[in-house]
């Protein structure tokens, strides 16, 4: 697996985990910076990349979600 480093520029190939297709879920991290974090607080990104029929689950919860958000969003609107 490639993850980024603390400064968020150079990749680390881990490796116990060689470059290539990955089968099954994959998991990517990002940590801020200490200068780039918004007062102080620590700030880490997680994102799961998944394939096949859970992500075309994922896909639809997702599209709902925002078709929930603007028709919200729409009604927020003065007329």
């Amino acid at each position: 697996m490639t993850t980024v480093n603390g400064d968020g520029k150079d990749p680390v190939n881990h490796g116990d985990n060689p470059p290539g297709m990955v089968k099954g879920p994959r998991i990517i991290s990002y940590n801020f910076n200490e200068d780039q974090r918004p007062g102080g607080m620590k700030v880490r990104f997680k994102i799961r990349v998944e394939t096949g029929k859970k992500a075309a689950a994922l896909n639809e919860r997702q599209a709902q979600a925002i078709k929930e958000l603007l028709e919200w969003a729409r009604q927020q609107v003065p007329s």
